[in-house]
């Protein structure tokens, strides 16, 4: 059985290969150096182990005691210490100067055609586009639904399971893409194989990195800090388009944020605000708190909760706009006024909460000031 499902996976372009042993194809020039650095070191450390053990094995078998051979009998030897001191610090200085312009050209984030700034949820990624055509998008990447449901059947499907996500990151070719990195929780990592790219977010610092993809495609890449339980569900795709298809991608996504940009004084009607409320939770609420609302482990259920059968809305609007526990409940301030309020109300009318309380947008406005 496990036989005929490896057979049935392939490689997957811009990701993970079947019974992969070397690095993932270079998409960017940064990476193609990495692959080139890897090679040349591991032929010099091999070259050096074949040397020493090579002479460590000739002289033991050659000099053997039961050959009759007759130790040397010195204290020192000024030229051999000379040597073993000189050579490997020559070989260390090489190995250092192959690497060095390579680390500095990784380091050097200046002068980015788009500026990104990607931030590390439990357990998704949010994109915020700062700088450069499409300035102002900003969206949630997060697990297919389809693949988490096959997770939790345990039967995984397709080349690509566990890397599929709801929101592709879209990036034009030949770009010099920069990445800020940071995190609202735990440290997680934003890291790309085929491009070479790895760097750390970290709750209340921020980090950058940089890459300029050479051709179009997807490109695949994971969590690679253990972030928490859901840490196998946090995956990163890139997706690499032509100039051309990137103005139309942020034309499309300016489009939908206008579109989304709810009046927030508008008076909306209980049943419409629960309808609104139950999308903004299965996409951002139901991987901790499940879809039935009983939380899970340290999770607090939402299901009978003092906070959410409150009448003082305050309280629960308080959470969602400045998180509690330490973090433990992330603070979701990247939601608009009307998708809070729109899952508060959700959550107060769903399962056994039966409050008929209903929080409008006007009022998550009012707890931002």
């Amino acid at each position: 059985m496990a036989t005929t499902v490896a057979l049935a996976v392939n490689d997957l372009p811009g990701g993970p290969g079947v019974r992969q042993m070397d690095f993932q194809t270079p998409a960017t020039q940064i990476a193609a150096e990495q692959h080139w650095l890897h090679v040349v070191m591991m032929v010099i450390c091999g070259v050096i182990c074949l040397a020493v053990f090579g002479v460590m094995f000739y002289s033991i078998i050659k000099h053997r005691k039961s050959k009759g051979h007759k130790p040397a009998n010195f204290h020192e030897s000024i030229a051999v210490e000379i040597a073993w001191t000189i050579v490997p610090f020559v070989i260390v200085i090489g190995m250092g100067a192959m690497a060095t312009k390579t680390v500095v050209a990784m380091k050097d984030t200046t002068n980015a055609d788009v500026t990104i700034k990607a931030t590390g949820y439990q357990w998704k990624w949010g994109y915020d586009y700062l700088k450069g055509e499409g300035e102002g998008i900003s969206f949630l990447q997060t697990l297919d639904t389809t693949q988490r449901a096959m997770s939790d059947a345990g039967k995984p499907e397709g080349d690509n399971y566990l890397l599929k996500v709801d929101n592709p990151l879209v990036v034009p070719v030949g770009k010099k893409i920069r990445i800020i990195t940071t995190a609202n929780d735990v440290i997680h990592a934003w890291m790309i194989p085929a491009f070479g790219v790895k760097q750390d977010a970290i709750p209340g610092f921020v980090r950058d990195t940089w890459f300029r993809a050479e051709r179009t495609g997807d490109f695949y890449g994971q969590c690679a800090e253990l972030c928490g339980k859901e840490h196998a569900y946090m995956p990163i795709h890139v997706k690499v388009v032509t100039d051309a298809e990137y103005t139309t991608w942020v034309a499309g996504e300016k489009k939908k944020l206008a579109a989304l940009a709810d009046d927030p004084a508008k008076e909306w009607k209980l049943p419409d605000l629960i309808a609104r409320g139950e999308k903004v939770y299965a996409n951002n609420c139901a991987a901790c708190h499940q879809a039935n609302g009983k939380g899970a482990g340290p999770i607090k259920p939402l299901d009978a909760s003092p906070v959410v059968l409150d009448a003082d809305k305050g309280k629960q609007i308080a959470v969602l706009l400045h998180g509690q526990n330490n973090g433990a409940m992330p603070a979701w301030k990247q939601l608009s006024d009307t998708e809070i309020a729109a899952v508060i109300t959700y959550t107060k009318n769903s399962w056994s909460n039966k409050t008929e309380q209903i929080v409008q947008p006007a009022e998550v406005v009012a707890a931002r000031k």
